[in-house]
């Protein structure tokens, strides 16, 4: 081969090497502009599945507190932050439709804490959740609402005009001059098939994905799944605080905010006030014009109260036809005077069928008349008895403790257990009593031929007239061991009271003419610590009278019952009580005897001297009793 042949040859060699490279670098650019081109799309995806993973994050938060049961507003807020903080929007917030007098309007009832809102309402002066917002026809807001779809809009000027139309255009300016809101999307809330307002996002963004606005129709369905949630708690909350009949709040919840209103009140040393309230003649009503009517009056008693209560003032109904409410702050000539608002109220609704209806009022004030709240309830409840008694349809301010009467301590007693306590009387005749004992007769009259009445119930033998000549005894009695007044008048109570243990006592033992058996003989041994523990403890004005109940079955030799106590362990009280008990019982004819004379009476006493009794007690009292013979 010659030279050129192989200058040749080398040429062909080379020209392949140059066109095999040629070829690699095409493939290597093909190569590199494919990696490029997927680590772009590698990038768009990665930041399509952050935001993804984003709104996930908010749509979960949305779900964490629709099961954390929190109220409706706290829900909102962390809805408003969480896609605020998650997705980057400058600002959103919840603006709820509402009505008033001069029509339909917005009010802001969540929003974002953020930059924008801060410094908006940095400019406003007066924050715009604290604003009545226009609701006006073919605005953004208005349209997104009635024609139920999402709304963008790039004047967002226009936008914040629409709502706040009374905005001079320089302060417009003024917040739109950072110039970083680009849009506002306006997104529609509805709840219970109606609608409910506008969750509006403020973005950067001019354009509106197809994917954006697919996340924010799902965001909205889950806020609006919140709302639903949150408005069904709140409203089985409120049932459980409220009384069904008017609304208002009821005992469990008064109850729960007297502690509270204590507490507070002895913290800062300030008195505050209750205003005891009960229906006239409610029984009356419904046996004229039905249940109905009764329960129309309870009603009206109800919208009174509301609409003459302070925003502090906690209203409630206690059952029935009684009512109480509590006066943060108020001595008790303000309460007197509100109570007088009241009452006159009251008398000047006409009700249709009914007429007019009337209240008795009651009023006590925590720190002026007790700090015991107890005591302080009571008196409220004596008060309202007096307004009663006193002709109905007034109002009463309740006496110090130390100041009430014994007759009203017992009446006050009777009328808390016929209406409080649960024993086994009809409901006519509890109605009845009470009726009674708030009547304008003489209270201790009343006060005997009540319990006469009620010792009938399980002792059809008892004599009517044979409590009163009890407490004439036994006070008698007293006297002659020089009891100071505070013990003769608890001994008065005790006497009216000793054996209400025996309502609760099966009554076909009463009236067996054979012998008991022990258990029977146990059930009424019993009865003492029925009354005073079952029924009498929960009345804490006559704590003091309890002891006297609780031991008037105690023997001087330690053989009674319930506490097996003898001797000077025995309260006097109770002792005079047992003794004058036993002898007008055995006045009395009984299933297995005969009455006694009083006669009798006495030397069966006579004979239990020293054992059942002290025998300076029987000595004592045959004297009297002789005496009252003679």
């Amino acid at each position: 081969m010659g030279f050129f042949d192989k200058i040749n040859e080398i040429s062909k060699q080379i020209s392949e090497v140059e066109k095999n490279i040629y070829h690699g670098k095409e493939e290597f650019l093909e190569i590199y502009e494919r990696n490029l081109q997927l680590e772009q799309e590698i990038e768009e995806r990665t930041k399509e599945l952050n935001i993804a993973n984003k709104r996930m994050l908010s749509l979960q938060n949305i779900l964490d507190m629709m099961n954390s049961a929190k109220p409706l507003r706290s829900v909102l807020e962390t809805v408003v932050n969480s896609i605020q903080g998650e997705l980057g929007y400058l600002h959103s917030t919840i603006m709820r439709k509402e009505k008033d007098d001069d029509g339909f309007f917005l009010s802001v009832i969540a929003e974002a804490d953020d930059i924008t809102i801060r410094r908006a309402d940095n400019i406003l002066k007066t924050p715009i959740q604290a604003r009545r917002l226009a609701y006006s026809e073919n605005e953004i807001f208005y349209n997104a609402l009635e024609k139920r779809e999402i709304i963008q809009s790039k004047d967002v000027g226009a936008s914040l005009k629409a709502i706040m139309p009374e905005l001079d255009k320089s302060v417009l300016d003024e917040i739109l001059s950072d110039k970083s809101t680009r849009s506002i999307i306006t997104i529609p809330l509805y709840a219970f098939k109606k609608p409910f307002g506008i969750f509006a996002v403020f973005s950067s963004r001019e354009e509106l994905a197809k994917s954006e606005k697919d996340f924010l129709t799902m965001y909205a369905q889950q806020i609006e799944l919140a709302i639903t949630i949150a408005d069904l708690f709140e409203r089985v909350k409120e049932q459980a605080v409220t009384d069904g009949l008017t609304g208002l709040y009821n005992r469990r919840y008064f109850e729960e905010y007297l502690k509270k209103e204590v507490t507070r009140a002895l913290r800062i040393n300030q008195p505050f006030s209750i205003i005891g309230l009960d229906l006239d003649f409610l029984k009356k009503i419904n046996d004229t014009y039905g249940h109905q009517f009764g329960d129309l009056a309870i009603k009206t008693i109800a919208d009174v109260l509301k609409s003459n209560a302070r925003s502090i003032d906690t209203a409630a109904r206690m059952g029935g036809e009684e009512f109480n409410v509590i006066l943060p702050g108020v001595s008790s000539n303000g309460a007197m005077i509100a109570a007088e608002r009241i009452r006159k109220a009251i008398e000047a609704v006409e009700i249709d069928t009914i007429g007019h209806i009337t209240a008795s009022i009651g009023v006590a004030t925590f720190l002026e008349h007790s700090d015991n709240i107890e005591d302080v309830m009571e008196l409220t409840d004596q008060a309202m008895y007096m307004s009663k008694h006193n002709g109905r349809n007034q109002v009463t301010l309740a006496k110090p403790m130390d100041e009430t009467s014994w007759q009203e301590l017992a009446v006050s007693a009777f009328l808390d257990i016929l209406n409080k306590r649960k024993i086994p009387l009809s409901d006519d005749f509890k109605s009845d009593l009470s009726e009674k004992l708030m009547s304008s007769a003489p209270q201790s009259e009343v006060l005997y031929s009540v319990a006469d009445l009620l010792t009938q119930t399980y002792n059809p033998m008892h004599i009517q007239g044979n409590v009163k000549l009890k407490v004439l005894t036994a006070v008698s009695l007293a006297k002659r061991f020089d009891l100071s007044k505070s013990d003769i008048d608890n001994l008065k109570i005790a006497l009216l009271l000793y054996d209400i243990g025996n309502l609760l006592v099966p009554q076909d033992i009463f009236k067996k003419k054979s012998p008991l058996t022990e258990d029977e003989k146990n059930q009424i041994k019993e009865h003492p610590l029925i009354a005073a523990k079952e029924i009498l403890t929960p009345i804490s004005y006559i704590q003091d009278v309890i002891p006297i109940v609780e031991y008037h079955h105690e023997n001087w030799d330690g053989t009674g019952y319930p506490a097996k106590l003898s001797k000077e362990n025995i309260p006097m009280t109770s002792q005079i009580v047992l003794i004058v008990d036993a002898f007008f019982a055995l006045l009395e004819d009984r299933a297995y005897r005969e009455k006694l004379t009083p006669q009798e009476a006495v030397e069966v006493i006579k004979k239990d001297a020293g054992t059942k009794w002290n025998e300076t007690l029987v000595d004592e009292f045959v004297a009297l009793i002789e005496n009252e013979i003679e």
